[in-house]
Parts: C-alpha cells; structure tokens; sequence
C-alpha cells in the first residue's frame, strides 16, 4: 500500500513537471538566434494590414481566439480540408466570418523567405493578436514563443467547443471554464468586443424580440439589420468607437445597447454585472486583466518540442 502511494506521488510529480516543462518551453526570445527578426516582420505587416482595414485587427484577434479554443494554439484554425479530414473553416462560428487567413499567408511567406522552416503558424497567429490590439490603441503583452503546428483539424471540435453569440450567462461561463478560464476571465476577454462586427442574422433576435436593450439602440441597428433578409449585413460590435481598444463595450452593456445577446449577458442582473461596471469604469484595469487573460489564452495546449511540426505553408500540413 505505501509502495502504492509512492507511486502515486511519483506519478504526480511527473505530470506535473511535464506540465511545467511543456509551459516553459514558450519564452519570448525563442526565435532571438534563430530568427531574430521574426517579431518585427510579423509586426510590421500587421501595422500595415491594419491601417489599410481596421476592422483587420479585429480580424486577426479572432483569429487567435477561434484556434486556441479548439484543441489549443497550434494553427489548426488555418488548415484547409483535406481527404483525411474536414477542416474548422467551415463550422458554424467560423464559415463566411473568419477572416485573415491571407494577412497570414504575406506574413508566413516573408518569414520562409528570412529563416526558412524556423517559425510556426500558431506563434505567428498569437503573435499577430497582440501586435492588432496595439495598433488599436490597446494594451501589449509578452507573447510566448516555441508553439508548433497541428497536423490535424477538427471542424466538430470547431462547433461543439467556441462559444455562440445566442450563448446565455451560464452558458458562457462553462464554455471558458471548459478551457481553464475564470468567470473573471471570461467576462475581461469578452471585451475583445469592443472592436469588429457581426453579422446581422447573428442579432436579429436581440434587437427585434429583447427587452434588455436601450429602444433607441435597437431602431437604429435595425435600419442596417431588417427583420427578414441582409443576413450578411454588419453592424460595429461596439458603437461608439469601433476602430478603437478601448472599455467602450463595457459601457454599453452598462446603457443596455450590447449588440449580441451573448454581450448583454454579460450585464442583465446577474453575477457578472459588477465586473462589467468595475471594466466600464476603469479602461486601466480591463487593459491589465485583458493582457493577463490573453497571455494565459495564448498558453492553451501548445505543442511543443517533437510534437507537431513547422508548417512551410500554414493551409496545409507538410
């Protein structure tokens, strides 16, 4: 029975020093040898997509958020079908939505030219989050480095595992802490809403059958969102300052005017509204939390060391 036991520590103790290890082996300077200007290419062409389409940085935070949700940050968000398997492109919360896969291609494409097979899809996707939120005005993060990219996808995962815009609270709350996040966390990385658009067949319902929701707010969003057709018409997730990183969401949910039912769920009498009204209140502490949530977002699952591998185009695997 004590051997038994021993065991079992030892076991214990093993876990967890892979764990340690396979987080430790994200760093920051992973690429400083071996491609030392991997950060500001990736940077520079984020800048340069951004000015071009704000909405852009949107985009490519997105982008970020819908792989890392699905099966952890290995890029797998990126690779086209196959005949071994269907792809996340084409689940629900990504067909016809996501976007940023060519800002992605230019920026694999210069990277093989500067240090051939050395830098993954997914460091260059989380890497490309950080630098959209910057170029709107947002907070900076350290990014963790050394991810390497999938070799699978996973559209079922894709549909079962991102949480729905039509999500209630409760909902939501268990879809992110499926993935490790706090209540606390769910609502700070909620406010990447602040920035981008939706699709008006994902509010119809918000807007034309709703009470919690400011009268004036939802007559001007439904001249743009009709109550039958222009499902493909958008509407700016926040609608004060859209083409900014900033707590505006926060005070709009606070003045009833979330454009998604999952945003306004956030502040509808429940056990988030105080969170919501402390972020409203103080752009200072959402910047914080968001940029520690994001880290710890970035350090879903990531394959490290032999596994995966380093895709030379991000579509497809080697």
């Amino acid at each position: 029975m004590v051997f038994q036991s021993h065991n079992n520590i030892f076991s214990i103790f093993i876990l967890f020093s892979f764990l340690a290890n396979a987080s430790a082996q994200l760093s920051p300077d992973f690429y400083s040898t071996t491609c030392p200007k991997a950060l500001s290419i990736i940077n520079s062409a984020v800048c340069s997509a951004v000015s071009k389409e704000r909405r852009m940085g949107a985009s490519l935070l997105r982008l970020h958020f819908h792989d890392c949700f699905v099966n952890g940050c290995d890029a797998s968000v990126l690779l086209d079908d196959t005949s071994s398997f269907t792809g996340e492109k084409s689940a629900g919360a990504n067909v016809n939505s996501l976007r940023g896969f060519d800002i992605i291609d230019n920026i694999k494409t210069q990277l093989e030219t500067a240090c051939p097979g050395i830098v993954s899809c997914a460091d260059i996707v989380a890497a490309a989050a950080r630098d959209s939120v910057v170029a709107l005005s947002g907070p900076t993060w350290s990014v963790g480095l050394g991810r390497r990219d999938s070799t699978t996808a996973s559209k079922d995962t894709a549909t079962s595992d991102i949480p729905s815009p039509l999500m209630d609270l409760s909902d939501l709350i268990t879809a992110f802490s499926n993935k490790g996040f706090t209540t606390k966390e769910m609502v700070v990385l909620s406010g990447a809403h602040t920035t981008g658009q939706a699709r008006c067949q994902l509010f119809r319902g918000r807007i034309y059958n709703e009470t919690i929701i400011d009268s004036s707010f939802a007559t001007s969003v439904q001249s743009n969102c009709p109550s039958t057709g222009g499902d493909s018409n958008l509407t700016p997730l926040d609608v004060t300052t859209n083409v900014l990183f900033d707590n505006a969401y926060f005070k709009n949910l606070v003045n009833k005017k979330g454009l998604l039912h999952s945003d306004q769920q956030l502040f509808s009498g429940g056990s988030t509204d105080s969170q919501v009204t402390a972020y409203s209140t103080s752009f200072s502490s959402f910047y914080t939390d968001f940029a520690s949530a994001m880290v710890k977002m970035g350090n879903l699952s990531p394959l490290t060391g032999n596994n995966g591998q380093i895709r030379t185009n991000c579509r497809q695997v080697n």
